[in-house]
Order: structure tokens, then C-alpha cells, then sequence
């Protein structure tokens, strides 16, 4: 048996792993990756000769999947410190309020530290509104404003889905990105207030919310390829894919590779490229997934440099510096505060550039966008310490917008993909962007596969 895997990103990797453990080491695993290197958004790079990510930094440590796979695969955690985040709300840097959902808060004084007078009545009127009704998706900012004010949403929730996202709230659909809030409402919930309030736990957990690994996130992918031992072509696009009698045929360059199936593991464009073919609904569907592009902008500052104490700061769209201008960056990591493993040596900053439709600093140079991302540091924290080390990373499209209707979209490409045989889906483009969710993509995908093969 011979199966295919487009994307050497998590979701591709993971899925290899999976089809290895299933399939025996008999099979064939050919991992196809278009660009000149595997792993995805998941990156390590040495940045002041310390192995620090460029990518994503952290999964939810509460969902079980990246849990369970680091455990299965004999890999540590690590956890964050008791810095706690931050936020640049009405020109100034409050602590990021807890007790909320995404930013939604479950009592008008949740949220009292980051809100103007004004602000704050709005979200204390709130549940003296009509019932709040979903006939279906809509835009979570369009519902938020509506109900709280513009406040709340600019100076607390986008920031937030700007970190997870690199999009604000006005372009986000509810029931993909807030889906528990979303279920409350249609259980009955009467306002936005009491729908938090419900799930918002009475006690805060003990359990660490996100881990990492202490060399890198990019050593999940080591190892699950590793493991995988699949043939892999690097730098080498799928440009058409076929189907044939026996199975499929896959264009690589000037190379034709046969395989009894396929998954495929690749952004919405790519996937919705090679699928146009082969299960055109399932490419039109994929065809209406938006992407935004971001960067980071990693820096080793010299040992002793001080930093506040806090892990990070968001910033909203809105906010301004001293001289009227928007902030670059949207968000910063204080990797040096936030991550116990990373206290020594140099000081880890990371400078977060790029939001949906707004690309603003992203289309500066690599010297031009760190001087800006600096100049934002300096406006925040008063930091002006020359980096010993800067590592400029991109993403050009990185990161999927679950816009209202996200998830019907999705299921009308997964239902097409379904009545394809040999044919598999994952990725960040369907079920969630973060690590987890890519996880039980790939894994469900490559069950889907496996099932098929092995009868």
C-alpha cells in the first residue's frame, strides 16, 4: 500500500504517524511539501544561539490532544510562569481581565480595569436588552457591538482574537470561534452576560492552560517524522492530482507519483487547486476560506536587559502612540517572563505583525519592520536595548478566517471529500488553528484512510 500526504506541516506530519502506526512499516508514505523545509507554522529557529519559536509557541494544554500525543511520544512539557498577560486598552496597559470568555465577561466588573465609564455601562446594561436570538451564524463583532458597544470589542476581544486569528471579531463568525457561547444561546441563555457567566467556572483551574516543549515546538515534527519514516520530496508542489482506475496519480514537478490514496493536508487555496478536479464541491466550498498573513519578529536582547513583569501585551487596532500612529505590532511575548526555561541567556522578545485585510507594517522590509516593531517595543515598555540577534519570520497567508458560515462550508467539503474513495482532509482550514485541533484533524483523516486500505 501506497499513500500519499500533501503538506509537511503539523496536520501532514501527524497524519503521516498515524498512517505509519496503521499501516506497518510494509506500507509506503510518500510527505510532499511545497516549501523548502517541514513543519509548517510550527518553526525553531536559533535566535541568540537559543532554540526559540517563530511560529506558534504554545498549545492548549487543555484539550487532550497535544497532551496525549507529546506524552505518547516521550516528549516533556513545559509550562508558562505566573506572569500574567496584558493588554494596551484606551492608551494605556491594564492586565488582561480574567473570568471572561474570549474577552466575553460573565459581570460588568470583570471587565471594569479596561473600560471607560461609558464602557463599562454598556456592558452593565447588557442583560436588560431583549433576548438575544440566533436564527443562525452571524459576525461575532456585528453581535458584540450591538449588544456591549464598540468598547469592549475594541479594546478587549479583538485584541485577543488577534493573537489567535490575526483577525478582529467583525470578521469572525460566532459558532466557529465561539461555538460554547454559541450553544448556550440556543439553549435559552437570555443575554450575552448569562451565556458567559454559565461557562465560565466558579473557581479558576489549577491545571496550566498552555505548554510547549522546551527545545521547540518545531521537535514535535522532528519526531513524529521521525517515526513516520516517510519518503519525503521537499520543495516540490503538487500541481494537479488524478484520479485513476486503481487509485491516484500526483503531478510533482516532472515527477508522476502513484498512490492507492490521498490526504491532504495543505491551505484552503492548495487544497481547493488540487481538489477542482477530483471533488469540485469540496473546492468551491474551500474556495470561500479567507487567509490572513502575518510575521514575527523574534529578538534576543542582551542579558540583564528588564522587562515588565508580565508575559506579553496585546494590542487593539485602535490603539495609537504618542504621535497619533497606529502600532505595528499587534501583539509582544515576553518569552524571557512567560517561559521558566527560557530565563537565562538573553532576553526573548517576540513582536507579532499583521492583521486580516490590514496589512499596514507586513509590507515594510525585513530592517524596516524590525525598526518599526522596535520603535512599538520603546512606546510600550520604555526598552530601547540594541538586539543582540533578530530573526524576521513570515507568513505569507498563514492563517485561516473562520468567518460566519464557517462551519457549514466545512461540512460541504468534508461531505464531498466523503463520497471520494481514498481521499482524506485536514488541517487548520476546518476545525480550529491551534496545535489540538490540527491533531484531530490529521488523526481523524488518517483513520478515514486506513479504514479504507486495511479491510
Amino acid at each position: 500500500m501506497h499513500v500519499a500526504v500533501v503538506g509537511g506541516g503539523l496536520s501532514g506530519a501527524v497524519a503521516a504517524y498515524r498512517l505509519r502506526g496503521a499501516l506497518g512499516d510494509g506500507a509506503a508514505i510518500t510527505l510532499v511539501e511545497a516549501t523548502d523545509s517541514l513543519g509548517g507554522k510550527l518553526r525553531t529557529a536559533e535566535v541568540g544561539g537559543v532554540r526559540y519559536d517563530v511560529g506558534a509557541e504554545a498549545f492548549l494544554a487543555r484539550r487532550p490532544e497535544g497532551v496525549g500525543l507529546a506524552a505518547e511520544l516521550g516528549l516533556d512539557l513545559v509550562h508558562p510562569g505566573k506572569a500574567r498577560s496584558t493588554v494596551r486598552a484606551g492608551g494605556r496597559v491594564a492586565p488582561l481581565p480574567g473570568r471572561t470568555l474570549m474577552g466575553i465577561p460573565g459581570s460588568p466588573d470583570a471587565v471594569a480595569e479596561v473600560l471607560s465609564d461609558e464602557g463599562r455601562a454598556r456592558v452593565a446594561a447588557e442583560p436588560d436588552l431583549p433576548p438575544v436570538t440566533l436564527e443562525s451564524d452571524t459576525a461575532l463583532g456585528a453581535l458584540l457591538r450591538e449588544r456591549f458597544g464598540d468598547e469592549l470589542v475594541d479594546r478587549l476581544v479583538d485584541p485577543l482574537l488577534g493573537g489567535v486569528y490575526a483577525g478582529g471579531a467583525d470578521g469572525l463568525g460566532l459558532r466557529a470561534t465561539v461555538p460554547a457561547l454559541a450553544t448556550a444561546i440556543d439553549r435559552g441563555a437570555p443575554s450575552l452576560t448569562a451565556a458567559a457567566a454559565g461557562l465560565i467556572p466558579s473557581q479558576p483551574s489549577s491545571a496550566p492552560v498552555f505548554g510547549t516543549l522546551p527545545d521547540g515546538l518545531g521537535t514535535l515534527v522532528d519526531r513524529l517524522v521521525e517515526l513516520a519514516k516517510p519518503d519525503i520530496r521537499l520543495g516540490r508542489p503538487v500541481t494537479e492530482l488524478r484520479r485513476r482506475e486503481s487509485g491516484w496519480q500526483l503531478e510533482v514537478g516532472d515527477e508522476l507519483i502513484d498512490a492507492d490514496a490521498v490526504l491532504l493536508a495543505v491551505p484552503a487555496p492548495a487544497a481547493r487547486k488540487l481538489l477542482d478536479g477530483v471533488a469540485p464541491a469540496a473546492s468551491a466550498a474551500l474556495g470561500e476560506v479567507e487567509l490572513a498573513s502575518m510575521a514575527v519578529v523574534a529578538m534576543a536582547l542582551p542579558p540583564g536587559t528588564e522587562l515588565p513583569d508580565a508575559s506579553g501585551v496585546l494590542i487593539g487596532a485602535r490603539e495609537r502612540r504618542a504621535d497619533g500612529e497606529p502600532f505595528a505590532a499587534k501583539a509582544f511575548t515576553f518569552s524571557t517572563r512567560k517561559w521558566p526555561h527560557l530565563d537565562s541567556g538573553p532576553v526573548l522578545v517576540r513582536g507579532s505583525v499583521g492583521r486580516f485585510r490590514e496589512p499596514g507594517a507586513l509590507h515594510r522590509d525585513d530592517d524596516d519592520l524590525v525598526r518599526v516593531v522596535r520603535d512599538d517595543l520603546a512606546e510600550l515598555t520604555g526598552i530601547t536595548a540594541e538586539p543582540i540577534d533578530v530573526v524576521v519570520t513570515r507568513w505569507g497567508g498563514g492563517l485561516p478566517q473562520y468567518g460566519p458560515g464557517h462551519l457549514d462550508l466545512v461540512e460541504r467539503a468534508e461531505r464531498a471529500v466523503t463520497e471520494v474513495p481514498g481521499l482524506a482532509l485536514a488541517g487548520a482550514a476546518l476545525h480550529g488553528v491551534g496545535v489540538p485541533a490540527c491533531i484531530a484533524t490529521a488523526t481523524a483523516a488518517a483513520t478515514r484512510i486506513t479504514s479504507q486500505l486495511v479491510r
